[in-house]
């Protein structure tokens, strides 16, 4: 078998060098006389036919920051040269031959919007020559070209990059291009990118005037769309910031007395600091849109940080006491009547609800109208210049000759006779009661007083506690809310 092989591999080489003696008449004879200088066509008012079109390879890189898209095309050129027709069976059935473009009259095919250091990207290959005149030029090259990039809906974003080719001098009327393919360019051998789908490169060919030249130039202008994948972004940024954001509603559950309620605020704070540092790093330097996960990550900084403001406010009313604050009534109205009702809040053995709203109201009127009736009997009775000594045997004393019930209590109302002066014993013990009746009130009141503070104290915090429900609602509500809109704005949501 191995010399079989050797065998027909001589044979086909021998075959080769025998045409090659052909091949080389044939070139021979088609460059004698060639111009490389004019058009290929033989009535010089026709313009002549130009078939063009791209074969996207791979997409190499899209430059954010300095909106540029590098791509990797082989172009396909094809067009009829009349002095390169000959005649199959006088060279020997050669069919085809290869020649370098520089021999050869080529299209100066640019890419106009080319943002590559020498312009022209290619890589010259040889041109196929057919018998029948036809030229085959398949250049491959890396081209680097301007892409205007819109980041409105970043990272749910789609791009569409235009590639402009058309000749630099032959106009519309001595150059006419087609394009090879209706539906543009062919993407059969697409290399998937990992960050970009490709969608499509549709081609349109048109016809522009430019203010230089009264004739029209045609170009054909592929535009490559491309979709973003937001597999990596969903899973580095979005849900981080989700779960970021949802610490800082935890952090509306934590108790006022554990000294970390404020921490946790701030250190979520700078964790979504540090998040948006890295999608400002990826987003390109402009001012003409703001991206769609810059908004929501503004949104959410917003809620962190008033979320820490608020936290500041339930810590300075969780901390209040009688002594330094006095609670006004809008807010015991608000915070320990109605907004506990609403989100359906109660305290130990105070169930809130509408009617004991009412009923408490009702009370303080008729409290603060009792206390105005006192004050005002106060004022015009001296209950101190009253008290008279008292008899302590058998709890009377005498007035004018008359016995008279001793009655701590008694009516200041009723008009009462001079009293009888009492022995000076008498005296000395109705000094003693006097006192004990003094540190009597006093403790009375020392412990009516702090029976009021701690009431106090605890109203305090009851409405820091509200406070804290009312923002952890509002908050959820409003993480929940801006997540969904930012998500079903985007013009689609493909984690892939």
């Amino acid at each position: 078998m191995g010399r079989l092989f050797l065998i027909l591999a001589f044979l086909l080489t021998f075959k080769d060098s025998i045409g090659g003696p052909q091949e080389k008449r044939l070139l021979k004879n088609l460059m004698t006389d060639y111009s490389t200088l004019n058009r290929p066509v033989l009535n010089e008012s026709e313009a002549l036919l130009l078939t063009f079109g791209v074969t996207l390879q791979q997409i190499i890189d899209v430059d954010e920051k300095n909106q540029l898209l590098i791509t990797c095309l082989w172009l396909n050129l094809e067009w009829e040269d009349y002095q390169l027709k000959w005649n199959k069976s006088e060279f020997d059935g050669v069919d085809s031959v290869r020649i370098h473009p520089k021999f050869l009259w080529t299209p100066d095919l640019l890419m106009y919007n080319s943002a590559d250091e020498q312009f022209d990207g290619t890589f010259q290959t040889n041109v196929v020559v057919s018998s029948d005149g036809k030229c085959l030029y398949v250049p491959p090259g890396i081209f680097k070209s301007t892409c205007k990039i819109d980041i409105t809906w970043f990272p749910f974003d789609d791009q569409l990059c235009d590639l402009k080719f058309g000749s630099w001098t032959y106009s519309g009327w001595k150059l006419d291009l087609q394009l090879k393919q209706d539906d543009g360019g062919d993407i059969s051998s697409f290399i998937k990118n990992g960050e970009w789908d490709l969608i499509g490169v549709p081609g349109k060919k048109n016809s522009v005037t430019y203010d230089c030249c009264p004739e029209p130039y045609v170009d054909i202008t592929f535009t490559i769309h491309i979709r973003r994948r937001t597999l990596y972004y969903f899973f580095n940024l979005i849900v981080p910031c989700v779960l970021i954001s949802s610490m800082a509603l935890l952090g509306f559950t934590l108790p006022p007395d554990s000294g970390e309620k404020l921490t946790l605020g701030v250190t979520i704070l700078l964790s979504l600091t540090v998040f948006m540092n890295m999608v400002s790093e990826i987003m390109p330097i402009t001012s003409d849109a703001v991206p769609l996960i810059g908004t929501y990550f503004n949104c959410i900084m917003m809620m962190v940080a008033s979320s820490v403001v608020l936290t500041v406010v339930v810590l300075n009313y969780h901390h209040r006491t009688a002594e330094t604050h006095v609670m006004p009534m809008w807010v015991r109205s608000v915070f320990l009547q109605w907004l506990p009702w609403v989100l359906r809040m109660n305290r130990p053995k105070k169930k809130i609800t509408r009617k004991t709203i009412m009923m408490n109201n009702r009370m303080k009127e008729l409290e603060m109208k009792e206390k105005a009736s006192k004050s005002l009997l106060a004022n015009v009775l001296d209950i101190d210049d009253d008290f008279r000594p008292l008899s302590v045997g058998g709890g009377f004393m005498r007035v004018n000759g008359n016995p008279m019930e001793n009655n701590v209590g008694h009516n200041h109302n009723h008009v009462q006779p001079p009293a009888t002066p009492l022995p000076q014993g008498s005296c000395a013990s109705s000094r003693e009661l006097q006192c004990i009746l003094k540190e009597i009130r006093y403790m009375t009141n020392r412990l009516r007083m702090r029976d009021d503070e701690e009431e106090i104290v605890s109203d305090w915090k009851f409405a820091a506690m509200v406070i804290d429900r009312f923002c952890l609602i509002t908050f959820t509500t409003f993480t929940v809310i801006t997540t969904i809109a930012v998500l079903l704005s985007a013009p689609h949501i493909i984690v892939e």
